[in-house]
């Protein structure tokens, strides 16, 4: 009689454990065992608890290769989940076998686990063979694909949270500090009565009052500075949307600035020909915003614009606008703002850039190329690849709530009432955006030479991105190579681009885009989610007034606040970019990369926050103790 130990853990927060009734089958490559009652004296399978139980087998059964849980109904208690972290087994010759699970195992089922080594061949076990097919047949089953939207990426077959499956929401935990913020920052705007009140704000001070307990450093400072010429060129590098402005070698055709126009914002001994020759000239063009429909907000028409904004590198290392139309069609009704214009001229100018910088930020760079591509990555992983593949193994953190979020974002992220797009426009502008997607533009050292930013001084997004990049890609480079993974795209060095891309994009490129959305949107004039009126066709038309008619009204305001406080601030039980608690991994080799790079990453930390010691506004957004693992939020 042989005995086997057999050790099961259950997951270590609340509710993970269950009164089911567990029981084993160990399948080995010579014999099968009975099916055996996983029971101790007393409760088993608590939360936190690793619990070992004795199995009886007539005979040898061989390597252990797979691992049948069973979990059924027990007495009188009701249906439950149960969160089963790994089950080890130990031959009687002292071998140890350990089959990685870290799921729920929802209701009454039987859930099959392989042997948790990163050899993935089929081929000689019919066997294994077969579960692996039974599991990836489960699996597309529970996670069907749907149209968002037409022209948009395809996404999970569900529309409200409560029909997810357990594996794939929030944790109560995060649920719960979600929730409260929520209530409590929407019970604070009803007290003060900024959500039914539709009339312009009187003064701009005013829009302070909007949380004013909830202000950082940063919000402070965006009050102080939002006017600045240098502080708006700033938001293009390191700001929420650092992946817009390109390096000009010739000024569009249809943005007919004139070299005397500008000659004085320049500098001395010096020409825009000049300075275009150098790759001193910048271009931020919005012309995706053409012909995108506009919403209507309190029963008014809301406008749209497509600007273009030209900027000047200064000697100083500073980036500054010197010239903005607000329309891709020059002519008499479309000025070039310039900053010698009036006060107001200039700053309504640069508003329009900014409102138009964040319709884009939001439908396109945010919800289209984080959330959105982000779940079809999640959804083939998780259809595609079984458990036991090294690169399920690699790539399932960074699918962690993934699915749950997007839920909420399809719901809230446009809020009806404070986006100048709406949900009608903002999907027209999505699709807009798909169509000129590049894989270029999505892998970060592409984009950055593609756009010719490499050189431009005090760019934090940059110089961080691609730290954190070659990181990533150096733990992802050994994982594929010594498993043999196949060349399914045209090379190895290829797939390993196209991992990191994914990872890099799930985690880093999200926290860049999302992370400082509150702090430089606190600030409404500096973050206006519409504007009232369209915009001027001649200059010296503008007055605070009127500036104040233009931006969004105190009710709009608020709920784009609100929206930017509950949905950019992490709620808790997150996982910074590294972090892998669950040991999908069972072989040294794999946890010494972990461990080289939660090393580099550590560093990068450092330095960066060496650096942002001597900076007026750190830039921590692509720390990588700020970087979340997957798009979680």
């Amino acid at each position: 009689m042989d005995t086997y130990k057999v050790r099961v853990a259950t997951g270590n927060f609340l509710l993970a454990g269950t009164f089911s009734s567990i029981s084993i089958t160990l399948v080995g490559t010579h014999e099968e065992s009975d099916k055996k009652s996983l029971d101790n004296w007393g409760k088993d399978f608590n939360p936190e608890a690793v619990e070992e139980f004795k199995l009886c087998c007539g005979c040898w059964l061989g390597d252990i290769i797979l691992v049948r849980l069973h979990k059924e109904p027990y007495s009188f208690y009701p249906t439950d989940n149960w969160y089963c972290s790994f089950v080890e087994v130990i031959s009687p010759q002292g071998q140890t076998y350990r089959f990685p699970c870290y799921q729920w195992v929802e209701g009454y089922r039987t859930l099959e686990l392989r042997e948790g080594q990163m050899i993935c061949n089929d081929a000689d076990s019919p066997l294994l063979l077969e579960q692996r097919q039974a599991e990836l047949k489960h699996r597309r089953e529970c996670y069907r694909w749907k149209e968002f939207a037409p022209g948009l990426p395809r996404c999970l077959d569900v529309d409200n949270i409560i029909d997810l499956d357990s594996n794939s929401t929030y944790s109560l935990t995060k649920s719960t500090n979600f929730l409260l913020r929520g209530v409590t920052a929407k019970v604070e705007l009803r007290l003060k009565g900024f959500l039914s009140c539709t009339d312009s704000w009187v003064k701009l001070d005013d829009i302070n009052k909007v949380f004013c307990f909830n202000k950082t450093l940063i919000t402070e400072y965006v009050q102080v500075h939002w006017r600045e010429d240098t502080f708006f060129g700033y938001q293009f590098l390191n700001g929420v949307h650092p992946v817009v402005i390109r390096r000009g070698t010739e000024l569009p055709c249809n943005f007919p600035v004139m070299p005397a126009m500008v000659a004085s914002f320049l500098g001395e001994s010096t020409s825009l020909q000049d300075e275009l020759e150098k790759g001193n000239i910048f271009l931020a063009d919005y012309k995706i915003l053409e012909g995108v429909p506009a919403n209507t907000i309190n029963g008014y028409q809301q406008y749209i614009a497509a600007p273009l904004c030209l900027l000047h590198l200064q000697p100083s290392g500073e980036l500054v606008p010197i010239a903005i139309q607000l329309s891709q069609c020059p002519g008499p009704d479309s000025p070039i703002f310039l900053p010698s214009d009036s006060e107001w001229d200039w700053i309504l100018a640069k508003t329009w850039v900014r409102y138009a910088d964040v319709l884009v930020h939001e439908a396109v760079s945010h919800l289209l190329l984080t959330h959105l591509i982000n779940e079809a990555f999640v959804l083939a992983t998780l259809r595609q690849l079984p458990m036991c593949h090294p690169l399920f193994k690699l790539l399932l953190p960074h699918t962690r709530y993934t699915l749950h979020i997007n839920r909420l974002k399809a719901l809230s992220l446009v809020p009806s009432q404070s986006m100048g797009s709406g949900i009608e426009g903002t999907k027209v502008l999505m699709a807009k955006g798909m169509s000129c997607l590049s894989y270029a533009s999505l892998c970060f050292p592409d984009d950055i030479e593609e756009r010719g930013v490499d050189c431009i001084p005090n760019y934090y997004y940059r110089d961080d991105g691609l730290k954190i990049w070659l990181a990533i890609e150096r733990s992802v480079t050994p994982v594929l190579h010594p498993a043999g993974f196949p060349s399914s795209l045209q090379s190895i060095p290829e797939l390993i681009k196209y991992l990191t891309m994914w990872i890099y994009c799930c985690s880093a490129r999200h926290a860049a885009l999302n992370n400082g959305q509150y702090e430089l949107g606190a600030w409404m004039p500096n973050f206006p989610g519409s504007m009232r009126n369209p915009p001027p066709q001649a200059k010296g038309t503008t007055s605070l007034e009127n500036y104040l008619d233009t931006i969004p009204e105190v009710n709009s305001t608020s709920i784009a606040i609100y929206t930017l406080w509950v949905l950019c601030c992490e709620p808790g039980d997150s996982r910074s970019l590294g972090t892998y608690p669950d040991e999908h991994f069972i072989e040294e080799e794999p946890k010494q990369l972990i461990a080289a790079f939660q090393g580099r990453l550590a560093q990068i930390s450092q330095e960066i926050q060496e650096r942002n010691k001597s900076l007026p506004i750190p830039y921590r957004y692509l720390d990588p103790h700020h970087i979340e693992n997957s798009t979680s939020i």
